[in-house]
This record gives structure tokens, C-alpha cells and sequence, in this order.
């Protein structure tokens, strides 16, 4: 067949359509011939030389098409050959070469006087009235879906010359049916979402052109897309639908174009508009695009899409599950780092909203563990907003806290590993930074919690989802306590608690944390280090702990309480109601065992220093008297130090009953318990009543021995402290100690001072023979400078005694012990003892000379005068 026979045919179709309204006999012919003429033209188009613009023939079948179409007969679209025809005339056109192509190759090789340009823009204005002609009277646009499955592949071609033509057709396509546009239910284009997705992109292309066309074309189909949605929607939805209609036409005041200056708008108007599945396809589109887009600019523009129109949904998605599998299972074959970013910058918006929170955490804790270095870099390279970090990092401890309140069970959860590993990960990319100070006590207090449960334990002891590890085994040396001390460890230098991870190196701190018998001792130091360190964090952490300490087994709440006293030395503390920390403390006080009572004493040594908290604490003070008695050095000492701050608000009962207590304490082979028990029992002198003096005097009286030998201790503090507190005593008794009280060398240099003072106590004291005695007891004291001093002081004392006492209880007890010291293997005692027995048995051989003088004075009275 001759070009002009095919010509002739083609015109002579078009003009029968002409009379297709009113004859009949046309009409039955043309569609009772559909098939022979598709047929016909499909060999027609094949039979034109391919990329030639010289095709007369080709351009009147696009007219023939489009002449029928206006008339309803769709040659198009149907059976499998239409759709045939329609791929092969869709391709003859956008595969043409470029434009500039075809130039060059006029001017290389000039043929005729014809314009190539022109003659492109007259092929293609023909093809473009074609395919508007399909859509002019497509009420339920099913005509639109079929152009568009055609241009799909077409408008993500590599090729520029090829997208910028299929977006051209698809852009007077959406023009043409705006125009016309007559919807009618039921509707049959289901791919809204891919067609929004596909332009907004080319609204980004690197090609201007592309992009002005796919600009133009995104416009259109909004205005398609209003009257669809205001179809489709539901009476309760159209207030909204108009508030967003009112938008629109906001918008429409610039230029037609503004799609093409800020492609993100697209996500931001259309988000309002696709429905749960449209919007997945939205982003399915984006994910397919984004692995095979060819220049970075595109992806840039995709990713940002992708993110505003995620982040513009709000709550309007329910296929995230669906979405999330596809990502995780793409991440690992995904290459290229920007593309990777993009994917995990959209996986952190879905983690960002509240709704999906927890279903994209589900998935991502649902993988072997240690991550591998996809799922680490997501964990890592979370991009949320400041709002959302807590959020999201609250969640994810949250299901690490919710395998801690479950009862006992034989094997941990395996949510509780795979949580601890990706808080690690979290903190090691430190993108949650403000939320992880903001979260710290949870964080810290739980991840301890989990170290706990974790002692001792292999994966084998963890719940493994069946499957999880089919094509690769646990190592042995992945432990779940590794897991917890790791992320302790990153929690702590991401809080920027650097002296806090210090101390806990240079004291083996994390190994005590792992060990199941110093567990304890790691979660003190760790305290302590925090306290001392880190005002802000600690504080946040006394807080958290409040509601903490009476739950669990005694483990947990040791743990806690350890925590917590610790972190009531901070001035905060104050503000704690007496119900959550005296009356805690006072539970730890009468627990049966010495750890919750050291607890319990360092936690009122800490409270003891805020005054309006002191009342609270003076109704244990019997209880605290009671532990003076215990043979844990730091219960002692820590009762010493409360009752020191209490000791001016006793009554006088609790105070003689505590100066008795103490006075046992005199002497204690703990240096620390000696010492602050004479700085307490002088406390209790001075803090006497006056009209409660008489009553304590004896007791005063029966100290300052002891108190003046001791203050030859060879330990220095316990020396200087019986010497202020002997001065005190003093005061109470209104007396004035000789100087030589003070002297700080040995007494056995300075005898003649020693006699000063003994001179002093035989003036001032009564009963002297009971001061023998008590002093007597020192010559038998484990310490050498004690036993010294109290021989040395029976020497020069004894002289002092009366006579009367001398000859009523005589002196061989003095003497027997004296003797005794005579074989001390220390010579300096040997020496004074036996000076001491010389001067005692000098004192049974010699008469009173003060009883002698008595005696004349009383003779001397009768005589006359």
C-alpha cells in the first residue's frame, strides 16, 4: 500500500466519524469493524521507518485516533491489541531522538528545505491532541489510568528527551481533563498516589524543561484531585476538604508554575487529599525511584519529598508495617550512602510520630543482635524533631522496662538484649543528645536494672525468636550483661559524665557492676561518682528513684536505696516529703540486715544537715542509740555522725542514757569509733542544761581520768580531741585546767608537769582511791603510751589520797598491780612502775602530814590563853 492510499484511508475514517452522531449505518460499521481497523493501524505504524520525522502517515493515525475518540469509539484502549497499538504509538513518539539531535544531523546531512523542530512539534502536537481526546469525556477515569500505566515507564526513562515528552503528554493530559473534567461514581484510577509521586520528582529534575512541564502538570492534577476527593469523601470530611480547597486557591494567586520553584509543595498540598493506600504508593513510588535515579540532584529532591509529605501526614498512614518491611529488608542492597540517608531519614519520621513509634521499634528489634551495620547506622542517624527525641527514646526504654516488670521467668526476653543493643547504638551516634540528658535517670537506673538481670547469663539463657539466626550463631563472647555495660558506658560519655567513667575505670568500676557477689559495690561507686561529679544528672536521679525503692526482691531495692542515699547529701534532697525519704530510711533502719542499716545511716547523715527535716529524724533517735552497740565500724560511726547533729535537741534522758553508751566506747580498738565518740560525748556535756547539771556531774566527773590519759594516745586525733573535750568537761565543772593538761609531749619526759596536774586533780576531786582504781585499769590497756601514762599517774596521784582512805582500803591492790608491770617487756614501763610502787609503799609508811597539822590545831584550842 502507497503512502497516499494510506493516507486516503485514514482521512476517509476520520470523516466517517464526522457523521458518526446522526448515522446510524456508520456507527454499526465502525464498530463492527473496530478490530480490522485497530489491526490496520497497528501495521500502518509498523510499517513507518522508526525515529523518522518524514511520516505523514504517522501523524494522521494520532488524527484518525483523535477524530474517533472525540466521537467515543476508543481504538485505544480494550482488548490486547488496543493496547498493543496504543505501546506502539506511545513508543514511536517518545523515543524519538532529542531535538537537538535531529538538528545537528540536518546540519550535517541536509536533505531539504524543512524545519526538524517544526516538524517534531507537529508530530508531537498531534500525538498530544491524541491522547487528550481519550480524556475528554472520561467520567470515571478509567481512560486516565490507562494513559498513565502507558507514560509510566516513559516518565522515569534515563533519558532527559524522553521524560521531558512523556511529561509534556501526561501534563496536557491532566490540562485537558481539568478542563473537562465530569467525574461520575464509581471511579477506577487507583494509582493517585504513584501519579503524584511520579510528577512531584520530575518537578526536581535536573532538565528545566522536565521539570517546568511536570510543574505545570502537578498543577493541573491538584485541580483533578480536588473534585475527586470532594466526589469520594464522605459528608463528615468535606469541612476539611474545604479548609484545605481554600488553600489551594490561596496558592493559586502565583504563578501557575510555583510547583517547579518549590517541588516540596506538592507533598504539602496533595498530603491532605491521598488517602492510607495512595499515600504508600507515594512512598513505595519513592523508594522503587530512588535505586535506579541517575542524578544526585533527583535524589536530593526525592528524599526530600519523601520526608515532607511523611512528615505533613501526620497520622493519615496505616501501612506503615507494610513500609517498614520493605525498607529493612532494602537497606542492606541499597549502595549508595545519599539514598541510604534518605531511606533512614523517612524511617525517622514514621518513628517520630507517636502512632508508629512503637511498630517501627517492633521491626527493628525483631534482628539479630549485635546489629549489623545497616541497622546500626539507623539507630545511629536518627533525624527526629528535638519534641519527638524524647518521645521516641522513651519508647524504646519502655520496652526494656517492660521486660523488667514481668514475674520471674526461666529465660530473659529477647526484646530486652535487642533493646539494650540499640540504646547503645542510639547513644553512640549521639543524635538524641537533648533527650538522652533529659532521659538520663530512667535511662541510667534502667540500663543498671537490665546489668542485674543480666549477671551471669549467655545468650543461651535469652528467649531467641525462632529463625532469627538461621544463617549465622551467636558468639560466645556476645553476653547480654556486655550488651548492658556497654550502653552504661556510652550513656555515661554521651552525658558528657567523663570523671564519672573515669572513676569508673581507674576502680574497676564496670567490673564490679558484672560480678554477681560486687555487683553492688559497682552501683555505689558509680553513685558516689555521679554525686560527686555531676550535680544536675543526680538530682534528676533522686527523683526518678522516689517511686523506686519499695519495688522487687531485696536486690532491687538495695540496689535503689544504695542509689538513692547517695544522692540525699545534694541540698535538694530537702524538698523531699519526710514520707519519701525519713520514713524509707527508718524501714532500712530495723532491716535485719547491717547493709540496709549502713544504708539507712548514710542516707540520715545526709538529711541530718537540712534543718526542717531534723524533726522528722529526732523520732529514731533511740534506734540510732541502739547502734552504737554494733560491731560494723560504719554503722557506728554513722550513728556518731547523726546523733552529733541531734545532740543539742535531746532530752535529758536519751542524753544520759547516750553519754553512758559512749563512755563504753572510751578506748574502742577502732581509732574512728574512739575519736567521735569523745567529739559526741563532749557535745553532750555542753549541750547539758543547766538545771540537769547536778544530775550529770558524777558522770563528768568519772570521764575526766580516762579523757587526761588519753590524751597520751599515740594516735594524734584521739589525742587532741580528749584534750578539748577533757577542757570542756572542765568548763562544766567551772574549773581551770593547769596548763600542763596541754603539754603534747610523753609524761614520762616532763614528770614534774605530771605532778602538776595530779596536784591539781588531788585538790579538786574526792575520792581519790576510786580515781586509783579507775586509772589502774589503763595500766592494763593495749596501748604503750596509755599504760605508761596511767602508771606514771598512780605514782604521783597517790600521795594525794587521805589517810584515812589509805588505812581503810590500804594500798597492796596498788601495789599487786604495780608489781605486775615490773615484767612488762617494756623497760620505760618497768622503770615507772617501779618509781610508782616506791612512792605508793612511801605513802603507807608515812603519816598525813595534813592530818598532823589538824591534830595541833585541835590541841592548841583548849589550852588557856
Amino acid at each position: 500500500m502507497s503512502e497516499l492510499e494510506k493516507l486516503t484511508f485514514l482521512r476517509s475514517l476520520s470523516s466517517l466519524s464526522r457523521t458518526l452522531p446522526y448515522d446510524e449505518t456508520t456507527e454499526s460499521f465502525i464498530h463492527s469493524h473496530r478490530a480490522g481497523i485497530v489491526h490496520t493501524l497497528n501495521m500502518l505504524v509498523q510499517e513507518e521507518p522508526q525515529h523518522s520525522l518524514f511520516s505523514p502517515v504517522l501523524q494522521e493515525v494520532f488524527v484518525t485516533i483523535a477524530d474517533l475518540s472525540y466521537q467515543g469509539v476508543h481504538l485505544l484502549f480494550g482488548s490486547e491489541d488496543r493496547v498493543d497499538l496504543f505501546t506502539l504509538i506511545t513508543k514511536s513518539i517518545i523515543t524519538l531522538p532529542s531535538v537537538k539531535t535531529l538538528t545537528h544531523l540536518q546540519e550535517i546531512m541536509p536533505s531539504g528545505s524543512y524545519n526538524s523542530e517544526c516538524l517534531y512539534r507537529q508530530m508531537f502536537q498531534a500525538f498530544s491532541e491524541m491522547l487528550q481526546s481519550l480524556v475528554v469525556k472520561d467520567p470515571h477515569l478509567e481512560n486516565l489510568n490507562t494513559i498513565f500505566t502507558h507514560m509510566d515507564p516513559w516518565l522515569q526513562s534515563i533519558k532527559d528527551h524522553e521524560r521531558e515528552r512523556a511529561a509534556a503528554s501526561m501534563t496536557q493530559v491532566l490540562k485537558c481533563l481539568s478542563r473537562h473534567l465530569n467525574l461520575k461514581l464509581p471511579l477506577q484510577f487507583q494509582r493517585l498516589g504513584h501519579l503524584v509521586a511520579l510528577m512531584a520528582l520530575l518537578c526536581g529534575d535536573p532538565v528545566k524543561e522536565v521539570a517546568e512541564e511536570a510543574a505545570e502538570g502537578a498543577h493541573y492534577l491538584l485541580h483533578v484531585t480536588l473534585r475527586l476527593k470532594y466526589i469520594t469523601q464522605d459528608k463528615k470530611n468535606h469541612q476539611s476538604l474545604r479548609r484545605a480547597m481554600k488553600t489551594c486557591r490561596e496558592l493559586e494567586l502565583y504563578n501557575i508554575k510555583q510547583f517547579y520553584s518549590c517541588p516540596c509543595k506538592i507533598a504539602q498540598v496533595f498530603k491532605v487529599f491521598l488517602n492510607s493506600n495512595e499515600l504508600c504508593q507515594f512512598v513505595m513510588t519513592m523508594l522503587d525511584g530512588l535505586k535506579n535515579l541517575k542524578h544526585p540532584s533527583t535524589q536530593q529532591s526525592a528524599g526530600e519529598l519523601l520526608i515532607t509529605l511523611v512528615k505533613n501526614a501526620e497520622s493519615q498512614f496505616e501501612k506503615v508495617p507494610e513500609i517498614m518491611g520493605v525498607i529493612c529488608s532494602r537497606l542492606s542492597v541499597i549502595s549508595q550512602p545519599i539514598v541510604r540517608h534518605q531511606v533512614i531519614s523517612t524511617v525517622s519520621l514514621f518513628i517520630s510520630r507517636p502512632k508508629y513509634t512503637d511498630i517501627v521499634i517492633n521491626h527493628l528489634l525483631c534482628h539479630p543482635v549485635p546489629y549489623d551495620r545497616y541497622l546500626a547506622e539507623f539507630w545511629r542517624t536518627l533525624e527526629v524533631e528535638l519534641p519527638s527525641t524524647t518521645w521516641i527514646l522513651w519508647r524504646l526504654l519502655r520496652k526494656l522496662q517492660k521486660c523488667h516488670n514481668v514475674p520471674t521467668q526461666e529465660k530473659m526476653a529477647y526484646v530486652a538484649v535487642a533493646a539494650t543493643d540499640a540504646l547503645y547504638e542510639v547513644f553512640v551516634g549521639n543524635r538524641l543528645r537533648a533527650a538522652t540528658f533529659r532521659l538520663f535517670p530512667q535511662l541510667l537506673m534502667t540500663l543498671l536494672i537490665q546489668v542485674h538481670h543480666s549477671v551471669g547469663l549467655t545468650m543461651s539463657d535469652v528467649a531467641i525468636p525462632r529463625g532469627l539466626y538461621t544463617e549465622q550463631e551467636v558468639s560466645s563472647e556476645v553476653t547480654p550483661v556486655c550488651f548492658a555495660i556497654q550502653a552504661t558506658k556510652t550513656l555515661l560519655l554521651r552525658t558528657q559524665c567523663w570523671q564519672e567513667f573515669n572513676i569508673m575505670e581507674k576502680h574497676k568500676g564496670w567490673t564490679l557492676l558484672a560480678g554477681k557477689d560486687c555487683h553492688l559495690q559497682g552501683i555505689y561507686l558509680l553513685a558516689n561518682a555521679l554525686l560527686e561529679r555531676n550535680h544536675l544528672l543526680a538530682h534528676k536521679v533522686m527523683y526518678l528513684l522516689v517511686p523506686l525503692l519499695n519495688r522487687g526482691n531485696d536486690k532491687h531495692k538495695l540496689t535503689s536505696a544504695a542509689f538513692f542515699v547517695e544522692l540525699l547529701q545534694s541540698p535538694v534532697s530537702r524538698r523531699l516529703p519526710s514520707i519519701y525519704s525519713v520514713a524509707r530510711l527508718k524501714d532500712w533502719l530495723r532491716h535485719g540486715t547491717n547493709l540496709f542499716k549502713t544504708v539507712a545511716l548514710k542516707g540520715l547523715c545526709y538529711l541530718i544537715r537540712h534543718r526542717e527535716m531534723r524533726e522528722d529524724i529526732n523520732s529514731l533517735l533511740p534506734d540510732i542509740i541502739d547502734l552504737l552497740c554494733e560491731t560494723d565500724e560504719k554503722i557506728v560511726l554513722f550513728a556518731i555522725q547523726i546523733l552529733l547533729q541531734h545532740v543539742r535537741t535531746m532530752d535529758f534522758p536519751t542524753l544520759a542514757v547516750m553519754m553512758r553508751t559512749l563512755f563504753s566506747l572510751f578506748g574502742d580498738v577502732r581509732p574512728d569509733v574512739h575519736h567521735f565518740s569523745v567529739t559526741l560525748y563532749g557535745a553532750c556535756i555542753k549541750s547539758v542544761k543547766h538545771t540537769d547539771k547536778k544530775s550529770i556531774e558524777n558522770q563528768v566527773l568519772g570521764s575526766l581520768v580516762p579523757l587526761l590519759l588519753y590524751t597520751q594516745d599515740e594516735n594524734y586525733a584521739v589525742a587532741e580531741e580528749s584534750r578539748r573535750v577533757l577542757t570542756i568537761c572542765a568548763q562544766f565543772l567551772k574549773w581551770k585546767l593547769p596548763q600542763e593538761v596541754y603539754c603534747k609531749g610523753p609524761w614520762y619526759i616532763h614528770p614534774s608537769e605530771v605532778g602538776t596536774i595530779c596536784k591539781f586533780f588531788g585538790k579538786k576531786c574526792k575520792g581519790k582511791v576510786n580515781i586509783l582504781a579507775q586509772t589502774l585499769m589503763f595500766s592494763k590497756n593495749a596501748k604503750l603510751p596509755i599504760r605508761r601514762a596511767a602508771v606514771l599517774f598512780v605514782g604521783l596521784f597517790s600521795k594525794y589520797m587521805d589517810n584515812s582512805e589509805v588505812r581503810m582500803k590500804g594500798t597492796d591492790w596498788i601495789e599487786d598491780d604495780l608489781r605486775d608491770l615490773l615484767n612488762d617487756p617494756e623497760p620505760s614501763l618497768r622503770v615507772i612502775a617501779s618509781q610508782a610502787l616506791l612512792r605508793v609503799q612511801k605513802l603507807e609508811a608515812d603519816p598525813d602530814p595534813g592530818q598532823t597539822i589538824c591534830w595541833w590545831r585541835k590541841l592548841l584550842r583548849h589550852l588557856p590563853t
